[in-house]
């Protein structure tokens, strides 16, 4: 047989099976059976085709029909629809035909940032309680791969499963915790999606083109190039500390000795870390799935960059929501909790102004909330494991804001301050009831400051529903106050009837220990 003859029989099966591959309707990721589509909003679903192919979708009586691109993209959307636990089949045809099965209508929540978002269930304070409670058909969980995403290993992202025993311990603790709060209080269908990753910074969450428009954003990507030229050189070192450290290691453990800690990774050869990267892997094959909103916990990373942390995640959530088009959703941020040793005099440090950042981006975004978590952190764990008061804080907050409940979302919020008389009166407001106390019978760390800058605990004492008076007499002539603004605040006694800490706050626009950083 001749070899041209042979070559043709040989391909012309593979060449057939590619075009009828090229030719055939396809879903993204986010589309598998057990998926959650978002109620009472417009619901995109697109995919890929031929180029001119004719697709159509139908789902809950209806039919939407649309022809692929020059590209072989296509999409359509699903007219609102009201929340249902009934199973249905979503069947998308083309060519081919795909059929989705046990769909439901609820509520979508993305549910990302790094560790403490990360943080499974299994390692949560009573996550195998959870675990073994965990029988809920109704909610459902897509998991996203951070192996798959940044292609370490081939496969699907995720798949939509039911939240059950067997599901649920790999899941976000703080997610979980929160969506069932939901599901409880709604009794409808919850869909969580978990996109998050240890480690990562803002930057790594947020579009490129985002970043190098804005001049003061512009050298987290240059920090890339920097890593870019340097990394041969850093992926050696770290390959003899590692081989180093696995002598020591061996040599530990044959002597029945402490093993030493394992080398940290350079940001060099963190992939996660660069610029965009996570945006582009773990969030853009996302969008534009139909969702109800975001629930963030991130910041940690961004500690010695606090002052940019504002503009950055300012900067994100405008960018997430001009690629989902889905108008202002809502944003919730997981402020960072008490951390670190007490201090016996106030403290002027880079972690309480990144959580200071975040109160600003909450008081400043649309639609954009703050979750106050000063209470329930570790002195010395940047994890702590009580998920459960945070997903349930995050809960509140959405069933207020969100949902229109008639109560209050969280703790007081600091709305303005004035002084007269060597005194600072204080207004707050989501005071609910009133101002309370959690201990003691006088509001606990509030700080002043003079022209001078210098910091001093003050006495406070509640002067109305919505006010306190602060003083110290160190500083007969106060310009500037603070609330629980330590690393860890031994006493932040300050609440309403929810229970909830009043947040941390400053009055002043000092430059902080990171002033300048980018």
């Amino acid at each position: 047989m001749p070899t041209t003859t042979r070559f043709l029989l040989l391909t012309l099966p593979q060449l057939l099976m590619s075009w009828a591959l090229a030719a055939a309707v396809s879903l993204p990721d986010i589309f598998t059976d057990h998926l959650v589509l978002q109620r009472e909003q417009v619901v995109p679903v697109w995919g890929m085709a031929a180029p001119g192919e004719a697709v159509r979708v139908s789902f809950g009586g209806q039919e939407q029909r649309t022809i692929a691109d020059e590209e072989g993209k296509w999409r359509v959307h699903l007219s609102p629809m009201e929340a249902s636990a009934t199973p249905r089949d979503l069947t998308v045809s083309g060519k081919n035909t795909i059929v989705l099965t046990d769909i439901l209508v609820g509520e979508v929540w993305l549910l990302t940032g790094q560790s403490n978002m990360q943080w499974r269930v299994l390692e949560s304070d009573g996550g195998q309680e959870a675990i073994e409670a965990a029988d809920y058909p109704e909610i459902r969980l897509f998991n996203v791969s951070r192996e798959v995403s940044f292609g370490r290993r081939p496969g699907k992202l995720a798949t939509w499963e039911r939240c059950s025993p067997e599901t649920v311990p790999e899941f976000s603790g703080v997610g979980y915790f929160f969506g069932l709060e939901l599901y409880r209080k709604l009794g409808i269908p919850v869909g969580l999606i978990n996109s998050s990753y240890g480690g990562s910074q803002a930057e790594a969450w947020t579009p490129r083109s985002y970043l190098a428009a804005d001049e003061d954003l512009a050298p987290t990507i240059a920090r890339e190039e920097m890593w870019a030229a340097e990394r041969p050189q850093v992926q050696r070192d770290y390959d003899a500390a590692v081989r180093a450290w696995q002598a020591e290691r061996d040599a530990a453990e044959a002597a029945g000795t402490r093993v030493p800690r394992v080398p940290r990774t350079p940001d060099a050869l963190r992939d996660y870390r660069i610029a965009g990267s996570i945006y582009g892997n773990m969030i853009e094959p996302l969008i534009p799935y139909a969702i109800r909103g975001v629930a963030w916990y991130q910041g940690e990373s961004n500690e010695d960059r606090a002052e940019q942390y504002e503009e950055l995640l300012t900067t994100m959530i405008r960018a997430w929501r001009d690629r989902w088009e889905q108008g202002a959703f809502p944003f919730a941020i997981v402020q960072l909790p008490n951390f670190r040793a007490t201090d016996p005099e106030p403290q002027d440090l880079a972690w309480s102004h990144l959580r200071d950042r975040q109160r600003r981006v909450a008081n400043d975004v649309e639609n954009a909330g703050l979750i106050v978590t000063i209470d329930v952190g570790e002195a010395n764990d940047i994890h702590p494991t009580n998920k459960l008061d945070v997903g349930q804080r995050l809960a509140r907050w959405a069933l207020t804001d969100v949902y229109g409940e008639a109560v209050p979302a969280g703790g007081p919020v600091y709305r303005d301050v004035t002084f007269a008389d060597g005194a600072a009166t204080v207004v707050f407001d989501r005071v609910g009831e009133g101002l309370r106390l959690t201990e003691g019978d006088a509001p606990r760390e509030f700080a002043v400051s003079g022209a001078d800058g210098r910091w001093y605990w003050a006495e406070a004492r509640i002067a109305g529903r919505d006010r306190i008076v602060v003083r110290s007499p160190k500083v007969p002539k106060p310009v500037a106050v603070r609330y629980a603004f330590n690393n860890n605040p031994e006493h932040p006694n300050l609440t309403n009837e929810t229970g909830i800490p009043a947040g941390p706050f400053r009055t002043d626009d000092r430059p902080g220990p990171t002033h300048g950083r980018r």
